[in-house]
């Protein structure tokens, strides 16, 4: 399952995570119901939202003491709380919890890996071979098609698009990097 996620530079996918049952945003949740300690997960939702989860944990914390099946639902209700106000705070749609176990993709597990690690190179190599040879490919794509006959129409067209797929897949690449767009970059510094 991938998640699409408009932005203002474009359509994106985003594969599942925060908003899964086993993300880090849930983990957090977790560890804040665990400890009794709402700081573990704060860091997870915005300034604005700080107010909404601290009463929506204390009334779980309560919920908690009346049995199995009502900490089941309470804790239901904290995470969904949680993933929504963390969503909202990255102007993303809030769809509901996920399952557990959703494939996050190559570079998600390779990025939260370097933060455990301390070592950042096996996701740069990742991604930076896997940009090379999308670039490589949309490169070569145009070279092939440049050189057609003026008179076939059919074969220019299919010129420009290649030209397309090179030349503003390489702009949106670029901005992209920048800053420019993508999952939770008004938090970029």
């Amino acid at each position: 399952m991938v998640e699409i996620i408009k932005t203002d530079t474009g359509v994106r996918e985003m594969p599942p995570h925060c908003d899964t049952r086993d993300g880090p945003v849930v983990k957090a949740a977790k560890k804040a119901l665990e400890a009794g300690n709402i700081n573990h997960v704060l860091v997870w939702v915005p300034r604005e939202s700080e107010k909404e989860l601290r009463e929506v944990f204390e009334r779980t914390l309560r919920a908690r003491k009346a049995g199995k099946d009502a900490q089941d639902v309470a804790d239901d209700w904290f995470f969904e709380t949680t993933i929504r106000l963390h969503r909202a705070g990255e102007s993303a749609p809030y769809t509901g919890m996920k399952p557990a176990g959703l494939s996050e993709g190559p570079v998600v597990p390779k990025a939260e890996k370097a933060i455990e690690t301390g070592n950042p190179e096996e996701t740069i190599d990742f991604i930076v071979n896997t940009v090379k040879d999308d670039l490589n490919r949309r490169f070569f794509r145009v070279m092939e098609k440049k050189n057609y006959d003026v008179n076939n129409v059919a074969a220019g067209r299919e010129y420009i698009e290649a030209f397309i797929g090179w030349v503003v897949w390489s702009h949106h690449l670029y901005m992209y990097v920048q800053g420019k767009g993508g999952h939770g970059e008004k938090h970029r510094e």
